[in-house]
């Protein structure tokens, strides 16, 4: 039973070093079609709980053979929220961490209790994911537990937001003809304009899932994330299906298409071709382009 694993890198937040709240099985209140677990019937609390003198002895013997890490992430085979001693465990490892952060992926769907909010507020960065901002959409793609509803997961991040000044961050998860139509794209817009996260990740499938639903391409996410509002910081997480080559930009393409939405260094990559990225470099060399990092990601944006 692998209570801790890595240590992992990730471009957003360094090295992590996870900790698995459900190491024996997936318990989990949405049983979302992309998920790469198996199939599994959707519950509200924890069956098999593992205690938290066994996690933070785990985590104790990981951070002595591991010295450099940059966060600690609290994650799960299913929902790390539901775990019932979560506030107690972030307490312990808060004592044990030193300078290193700590982190909690959660799939959002608690946020509204407060008991949850208070035990969240303990961490240095909180990332929730929200596929849908309707139930219909909600329950067809994450196929939720009975009694979770859109509206209170979106109150509920409301509240959290108002209460946490560390990084708050939103991803979506999009799939194929199910929540990558127009309609879902701007209910979306329409919370997270109202929500101002600190970020939005968005990014599709990039593992075999459980059930049989297709990713898109990364041109397709790139046209959702010009359906967004050009004020919410849109982040493009997953480009493992690039499929056209980089294409050529004028100067003024470059600053018009920048203008829109700014753009990572990885975007960019992909997007323009060698005489393109020549003429950025020149741009930001006249401070018609500059660079911003929001959260550890660097973005290219019109001056």
């Amino acid at each position: 039973m692998n209570i801790i694993f890595g240590p992992i890198h990730s471009r957003r937040f360094g090295t992590s070093l996870g900790i698995d709240l459900s190491p024996s099985k997936k318990q989990c209140n949405f049983d979302c079609l992309y998920c790469e677990l198996d199939p599994a019937k959707t519950m509200g609390s924890y069956e098999d709980v593992i205690s938290v003198d066994e996690i933070i002895a785990a985590l104790q013997k990981a951070l002595k053979e591991h010295q450099n890490i940059d966060v600690i992430t609290i994650t799960a085979n299913g929902e790390p929220t539901l775990y019932p001693y979560l506030s107690e465990l972030i307490d312990r490892i808060n004592k044990i961490k030193g300078s290193t952060e700590t982190l909690i992926l959660s799939n959002g769907s608690t946020i509204a209790d407060k008991a949850v909010q208070d035990a969240l507020l303990k961490l240095d960065s909180v990332k929730l994911s929200l596929d849908c901002a309707t139930d219909a959409c909600f329950k067809k793609l994450d196929r939720v537990h009975e009694g979770i509803t859109a509206q209170e997961i979106k109150e509920g991040m409301l509240a959290f937001k108002k209460r946490y000044s560390k990084p708050f961050i939103i991803e979506t998860l999009f799939v194929k003809t199910l929540n990558d139509q127009e309609e879902h794209i701007a209910a979306l817009n329409e919370f997270f304009l109202t929500l101002k996260p600190i970020r939005i990740d968005i990014g599709t499938i990039d593992r075999p899932p459980a059930y049989a639903v297709k990713p898109l391409s990364y041109e397709e996410l790139h046209h959702i994330a010009h359906l967004f509002d050009p004020s919410l910081p849109v982040y493009i997480a997953s480009r493992k299906k690039v499929e056209s080559k980089p294409s050529s930009y004028r100067d003024e393409e470059i600053l018009q298409t920048l203008s829109k939405r700014p753009l990572s260094p990885e975007d960019i990559v992909i997007l323009f071709d060698d005489e393109s990225q020549k003429r950025l470099e020149k741009l930001i060399k006249e401070d018609k382009i500059k660079s911003i990092e929001t959260n550890g990601v660097k973005f290219y944006k019109k001056a």
